[in-house]
């Protein structure tokens, strides 16, 4: 069995879950793991029964943040041998593909998303195909490729003629101790908690029309929770709108914190827009924990989105978000008493039938028949 695992992720590991759960599944089946990531100057101790590296940079964006990672990866692993190196998303995986060859070791690499269509990259042609001639020319040395949803499988699958694509989607690993906050922290007794949550809380997911329509919906208050490139706009829009004492922030905290503030919702909304592939074809972590916590949610029509919600019928999708329509549509949603016990209690189905573990056995046996 290649038991020695060295698995890469770009960000400072703290929040993100699916890199957790990873690591803990990994380490259950008997393999030894470390886990290497970014410090940065508000990254979140943590603690965990395995290995862990985070590196500091001296850049924190653009083209050099990106080189800078590379080459101190590669660094690390060409001087740490491993049996298996698991590059998380497309900025990871050039380092772990050079070290892998270099060691002569298995590749494994999981696309948490459709790299090459994020939004920051659609009008910068030269760093657009810069990444497609780095996916193109490793993916397909990968000996085991993973993504988070079929419709970006898919997408893998044509773009780069691969016969087999493994779907683990970013599922709770099982049924979460949750321990509520007190709600008076939150809400008058008479008004609605609302929630959007995340550690990307970023343009074109919804978070600036959810706020204008908070100016129209009754007896609510919304709260923000995680971190992201809008937050900063997000805030100076709510003061100017007169919100503050309606629409409250939380900064980005450990899972088992925020999803103490998730379970006294009575929606989550998922709102990322179709504005390009990678998000048209998205299913955000948060559907997932809306769902675990007992949360109905209210969700943009996106293709991976739509049809776990109908599925399980668990909440709606929205029609389209403009503010006055938006509002609308969340106060009919609070206002359905009968249809939000229904969905609150068809959450239970979800719990049952997806969990992390059933799907990332896929993967461990992927890893047992290298070689």
């Amino acid at each position: 069995m290649k038991n020695r695992v060295i698995i890469s992720v770009s960000n400072d590991l703290s929040t993100d879950q699916r890199v957790k759960k990873q690591c803990a599944s990994l380490q259950s089946d008997g393999y030894a793991v470390t886990l290497l990531g970014r410090e940065l100057k508000n990254s979140l101790p943590i603690s965990r029964p395995y290995r862990v590296r985070r590196f500091k940079l001296w850049f924190n964006t653009g083209a050099l943040f990106y080189a800078a990672l590379n080459v101190r990866l590669f660094f690390y692993l060409l001087f740490h041998r491993a049996d298996i190196y698991y590059a998380n998303d497309l900025d990871t995986l050039p380092a772990n593909f050079l070290a892998a060859k270099f060691r002569n070791a298995y590749l494994i690499y999981d696309s948490h998303e459709f790299f090459t269509e994020v939004p920051e990259i659609q009008n910068r042609p030269i760093v657009k195909k810069t990444w497609k001639f780095f996916e193109r020319f490793t993916i397909e040395r990968a000996d085991v490729v993973i993504t988070v949803n079929d419709s970006i499988a898919g997408l893998l699958a044509k773009a780069y003629n691969l016969n087999d694509v493994v779907v683990v989607q970013n599922l709770p690993e099982a049924v979460p101790q949750i321990t509520k906050k007190d709600r008076n922290e939150i809400a008058k007794p008479h008004e609605r908690i609302c929630i959007l949550q995340g550690s990307g809380i970023n343009v074109d997911r919804g978070a600036e029309e959810l706020v204008d329509a908070f100016q129209n919906v009754e007896n609510a208050v919304l709260l923000i929770v995680g971190d992201g490139d809008a937050l900063p706009g997000l805030k100076k829009r709510v003061a100017r709108l007169g919100l503050t004492n309606r629409v409250i922030f939380k900064p980005k905290m450990p899972y088992a914190d925020m999803m103490s503030y998730t379970a006294l919702a009575d929606v989550g909304f998922s709102l990322d827009k179709a504005s390009n592939v990678n998000y048209k074809f998205s299913l955000p972590n948060k559907i997932f924990d809306y769902a675990y916590a007992g949360v109905p949610v209210l969700a943009t029509d996106l293709v991976e989105v739509r049809k776990i919600i109908e599925t399980y019928k668990f909440g709606r999708v929205v029609s389209n978000l403009e503010p006055t329509t938006l509002a609308r549509e969340i106060n009919g949603f609070l206002n359905d008493k009968a249809s939000l016990k229904a969905y609150r209690q068809n959450t239970a189905d979800v719990v049952k039938n997806l969990n992390w573990q059933s799907q990332f056995n896929t993967v461990l046996k992927r890893m047992k028949d290298l070689g």
